[in-house]
């Protein structure tokens, strides 16, 4: 691999919707950074590539088609990452999606609910899967990817927000319950950042691209290479005395 600085040499790491965007960007950092990486999205072929990109760089890394939303899916992809290599130190939680904009009144349920299922529930299931093993080993460090949309209100985002404001809360909770397990869970809050996610949102409209910049003090999208250098961060020994902590990643934090 590329050089880094071992921050999480020998350890074995779990990166969900790392098939693109800030998922992506985080296996690519983890693998450089010496761990071994499952590579796990919906994207099954997506997930594939990001592999053999760490593999061809030198790193060691699998894949594995994974919907977060279904609990069989979910335990089999964390029994996966052990039947790997052997443990499950780290766990990024990245997987989402940002569902059809709507204002409240107006949402459909269908929106509703698959962003949710998605977003918090998805999250929800993974923690438990992965908070079962790292209990067992008495150490492990847990990522929920959330976002700046988890602190604040955004029109015709309802549902959305509210599920990157569970991710807060479960965190939050779980950190609290494990904070004797020697398992830390942390969440990242990424600001708007250059993502095909975000690409897809704001669609062909210079309007919605403009108005997402205005809000950015720096003038710029956020690079999921950055964003993924703080979900490396926590997941490292750097941080072994961080836990419950809701990181924003986001220019935007210095306005609130």
């Amino acid at each position: 691999m590329a050089s880094g600085v071992g921050l999480v040499d020998g350890k074995s790491a779990l990166v969900t919707g790392g098939a693109s965007g800030i998922g992506r960007a985080t296996a690519l950092a983890l693998a450089r950074e010496g761990a071994r990486v499952l590579v796990a999205d919906v994207d099954g072929a997506g997930a594939e590539a990001v592999a053999k990109a760490i593999a061809e760089q030198g790193g060691r890394a699998r894949a594995v088609r994974s919907d977060v939303s279904d609990p069989a899916d979910v335990a089999a992809m964390v029994g996966a990452a052990v039947d790997a290599f052997g443990r499950l130190d780290c766990a990024v939680n990245g997987a989402g999606v940002i569902g059809t904009p709507g204002l409240l009144h107006e949402l459909s349920l269908d929106t509703w609910q698959r962003t949710l299922a998605v977003n918090l529930t998805g999250v929800f299931l993974c923690m438990q899967q992965e908070l079962r093993v790292m209990r067992a080993q008495g150490s492990g460090a847990i990522v929920n990817v959330s976002s700046g949309g988890g602190a604040i209100g955004t029109p015709a985002l309802a549902h959305y927000g509210a599920s990157k404001h569970g991710v807060l809360g479960l965190t939050k909770t779980a950190a609290l319950e494990n904070a004797r397990s020697g398992v830390r869970v942390n969440a990242i809050c990424p600001g708007s950042t250059d993502t095909p996610m975000l690409a897809g949102f704001m669609g062909s409209s210079e309007a919605a691209r403009k108005m997402i910049l205005a809000s950015a003090p720096s003038g710029r999208l956020g690079r999921p290479e950055e964003v993924a250098e703080a979900a490396v961060w926590l997941c490292s020994d750097r941080a072994s005395y961080v836990s419950g902590e809701s990181l924003f990643v986001d220019y935007a934090a210095v306005s609130r």
